[in-house]
């Protein structure tokens, strides 16, 4: 038996048989044993992961309702492609700045905040027609979103132990997928393209307002991005950088105008849903098998590989210009369980070879590097497709996957900046612009000493080589004024410097 501590003097004896408890329990009465691994990981988190959940509905949402609205309306593909590449852009901007306004009000008003303002902008589609004022909000509405995932992961790493980070990362993966595949499935419930949907959306960003409003806990330690190293990274890992941008070219083309290909195709708007859902469920699907053969394989390998596969699975949907309906459905989801895979090969490849104090630093570069491919991709796209039929989407799938092919050489690995530990261990990764660059604190391969030294405590920039020169320049502050006058304001402290 031990004796434990009840605080004011009070002492009980425990038995060290007995299971732990959490400590950050709000009802004594409802604690619940560390034994639960299922338990221990749903019921803390389980308001953040039906935040994300709704806001990847709302999102997923209102990406194909405005494809399909936009090709009902016979608009052009370059249009199509430019609103999904403005909240690419917007999702990028947001993970710059979203720091300074959680820095400047806290969490919680920053996430009502931005809240508020995505659901404004989502009802704004609304009410203009007009299609260079909706680029704009599409891209508040990308910021936003951005800004409420950095105040999500700032919560969860809070609130995750360390044993728990993987885990923790693993549902937050699950509730983004899953998601998306809902937003989609409402299409089918719900076929009609008029205002209802938006409305729906709209709803969606309110009520994953409520668990943060409702929270009481306190505000979780506010974490900063690490500061990027582009020549560095550059330099060491070229190859994972390059498929990250081939996997944001691809992917940001898919969620943009995938629902506008479907759409011309002949589909109807409850096809196009169980389209877009199928290929987005087949991403989550992958990430267990793909999981096992990383960690049995060379990533370098498994990389070219998928990327042939991807050209080879795109052809018949690039080739041909009516497709059959079931060839469809099989091809897109054949394309989907090998693009969703080259993301997160490349995030594993990288870190194989980067130190574990640079992970946080790779996690922002990774990050921006696909959202700049993100955000490039709809619009090259979508001038294909305007130029030479819907059909050449896969065919810009295909290129792209082969010039992976060709970019990617497992034989020029040199494996000389190799860490000890590698290969790490996989770790399924969401679509990357479902999260933040705050995400590396909840990846387990990330040190948790680093991510309190890097994003909780940050390293001040080194001052410049003039700086000194400066200084020099000013009197100081210990040396007595040349001439003192005693009845110049002798207390005043308005004239002290820092």
């Amino acid at each position: 038996m031990n004796k434990k501590n009840l605080g004011n003097g009070v002492f009980c004896l425990s038995d060290p048989r007995a299971p732990d408890y959490h400590p950050d329990s709000p009802d004594i009465q409802r604690k619940e044993p560390l034994g639960t691994p299922m338990r221990q990981i749903w019921k803390p988190f389980r308001a953040l992961y039906f935040a994300s959940l709704m806001m990847l509905i709302g999102s997923g949402l209102l990406s194909t309702y405005l494809a399909l609205r936009l090709a009902a309306d016979h608009v052009d593909s370059l249009w199509v492609g430019a609103l999904m590449a403005a909240n690419y852009f917007g999702l990028v901007l947001g993970g710059k700045i979203g720091h300074r306004l959680i820095g400047r009000v806290g969490h919680i008003r920053a996430y009502a905040t931005c809240a508020g303002i995505v659901g404004a902008a989502v009802l704004g589609h609304g009410l203009i027609n007009w299609l260079p004022a909706w680029i704009v909000l599409r891209m508040i509405v990308g910021l936003g979103m951005m800004c409420q995932y950095m105040v999500i992961e700032s919560w969860l790493n809070e609130q995750a132990e360390a044993k728990q980070r993987g885990a923790v990362f693993s549902g937050y993966m699950i509730a983004s997928y899953l998601g998306l595949v809902l937003g989609q499935l409402i299409l089918v419930m719900h076929p009609e393209l008029g205002l209802e949907l938006l409305m729906l959306v709209a709803l969606c960003f309110a009520l994953c307002l409520v668990p943060v409003a409702m929270t009481r806990r306190i505000h979780p330690a506010p974490l900063h991005p690490a500061p990027m190293e582009p020549r560095f990274f550059i330099k060491r890992v070229p190859q994972s950088l390059s498929t990250v941008l081939g996997a944001g070219l691809i992917v940001g083309s898919f969620y943009g105008l995938a629902p506008l290909y479907a759409s011309q195709q002949g589909l109807t708007t409850e096809q196009v849903g169980l389209f877009m859902g199928s290929c987005i469920f087949a991403g989550l699907l992958v990430q267990w098998p793909l999981g096992w053969l990383s960690d049995r394989y060379d990533r370098a390998l498994l990389i070219r590989c998928f990327a042939l596969c991807l050209a080879v699975a795109a052809l018949p949907l690039a080739i041909m210009t009516h497709v059959p309906l079931e060839v469809l459905f099989i091809a897109g989801f054949l394309c989907s369980l090998v693009q969703f895979c080259l993301y997160p090969l490349a995030v594993a490849f990288s870190n194989d070879h980067v130190e574990g104090d640079r992970r946080v630093s790779l996690t922002a570069m990774l990050l921006v590097t696909y959202g700049v491919g993100a955000s490039v991709g709809p619009l090259l796209a979508g001038v294909v497709m305007k130029l030479f039929g819907s059909h050449m989407l896969y065919a810009f799938f295909s290129l792209c996957a082969l010039i992976l092919v060709w970019r990617i050489r497992p034989k020029a690995v040199t494996n000389l900046h190799q860490v000890d530990d590698a290969p790490l261990h996989h770790v399924a990764m969401p679509d990357s612009m479902s999260s933040s660059p705050l995400v590396a604190c909840l990846d387990p391969r990330v040190d948790e000493q680093v991510v309190q030294d890097q994003m909780q405590n940050p390293v001040p920039d080194p001052e410049p080589d003039a700086e000194p020169e400066v200084i020099d320049e000013q009197p100081s502050v210990e040396d007595p004024p040349a001439h003192p006058d005693p009845d110049e304001h002798p207390h005043d402290l308005s004239r002290a410097r820092p």
